[in-house]
């Protein structure tokens, strides 16, 4: 027998793995588009699966921080509803494997995981490599305290690689990380 929160939480994650397989598709329908676009350019397209609506929106790359999964897979789940706004549009999200560290340390049940694995599996985190190592070295020397904050400078580092903006319920946690751009969700 399913509780009550193991019951939202399955509805949540149904809402939000329905919304991320259109987004897939769009995705995918988009980037068809923009090679249809290009034939047709170059006279190569057959017309018949010509593009519906031009070429795709700008949208943007997101990366998690370990707040909003813990404000969005447990408790009163505010972010949820914005979490699937983004997904619905097809936004880009990443989690790093630092956030998922800090995500899996934590008291977590057995159906929060299952939330996470099923929206942003495991195998899916973006590796601490090379490139962010460097900028999060970079990013330590250029704020004005850095101990302590070493997991949100490489977090940081993580998104500023990727061009990304840093979705986090910690605002003044990363507010003076230089190149940092921050989602400022609605309440």
């Amino acid at each position: 027998m399913i509780g009550r929160g193991g019951l939202a939480t399955a509805v949540f994650i149904r809402r939000c793995s329905h919304a991320l397989r259109l987004a897939a598709a769009s995705r995918d329908r988009r980037g068809h588009d923009e090679q249809c676009l290009k034939a047709q350019r170059d006279d190569q397209c057959d017309g018949g699966d010509a593009p519906r609506h031009g070429p795709p929106p700008d949208l943007m790359t997101i990366l998690l921080d370990t707040s909003i999964l813990i404000d969005t897979l447990t408790g009163t789940r505010r972010s949820a509803a914005a979490l699937r706004q983004n997904i619905e549009r097809g936004e880009r999200m990443l989690i790093p494997a630092i956030v998922l560290y800090e995500w899996l340390r934590g008291p977590r049940r057995r159906e929060e995981l299952a939330a996470q694995e099923a929206l942003f599996p495991n195998a899916a985190s973006v590796p601490f490599g090379s490139q962010e190592a460097g900028r999060a070295s970079a990013l330590c020397k250029a704020v004005r305290r850095p101990r302590g904050r070493e997991i949100d400078l490489a977090i940081a580092a993580h998104a500023i690689v990727r061009d990304a903006e840093l979705w986090t319920l910690n605002t003044v946690d990363f507010r003076d990380i230089p190149g940092l751009r921050l989602l400022v969700a609605p309440a």
